[in-house]
């Protein structure tokens, strides 16, 4: 069974290679460095919530949860952007544990709910999804690359 705790700096030398494993899945080019720092940066400046799971004392996996509002609902909703678990520790309850723990955090801080966008193709975490208790919306996703924009 995975140990879940949020995540401190003092957990940065375990999750930075996690970080950095998630982002090569997502055909990143590998940069632990980076990584550490961009984890750092987001604890310094509170913008997100990391939940590390350990089994063994070992860093197996991590979620990553941003802070939004909803305006109509007049509440805070996390976003769940990143959930990792390392192939070998696959297939035994850390990704779900991983979502317990992300549910249990946002109720605990009064949000309405959590939120999370997979591919379509990604058809293991729909499933677990689906396992855990989420819906699946019917909610046309856009994006815009603001990269280079005047």
């Amino acid at each position: 069974m995975a140990i879940i705790h949020r995540a401190t700096t003092r957990d940065l030398p375990a999750l930075a290679p996690l970080f950095d494993a998630y982002r090569q899945f997502y055909e990143q080019t590998s940069n632990i460095a980076g990584a550490h720092d961009f984890l750092a940066q987001r604890m310094a400046n509170d913008e997100s919530v990391l939940l590390i799971a350990q089994r063994d004392a070992v860093a197996v996996g991590f979620v990553q949860l941003y802070p939004t509002f909803s305006s109509v609902r007049m509440g805070r909703v996390w976003t769940l952007n990143d959930l990792y678990v390392a192939p070998d520790a696959r297939r035994h309850g850390v990704g779900r544990a991983l979502l317990d723990a992300a549910v249990a955090f946002a109720g605990g801080d009064g949000a309405l709910g959590l939120q999370l966008e997979t591919g379509g193709d990604n058809r293991q975490a729909q499933a677990l999804y689906r396992r855990a208790g989420w819906t699946q919306d019917t909610n046309l996703h856009f994006h815009i690359d603001c990269r280079g924009l005047p």
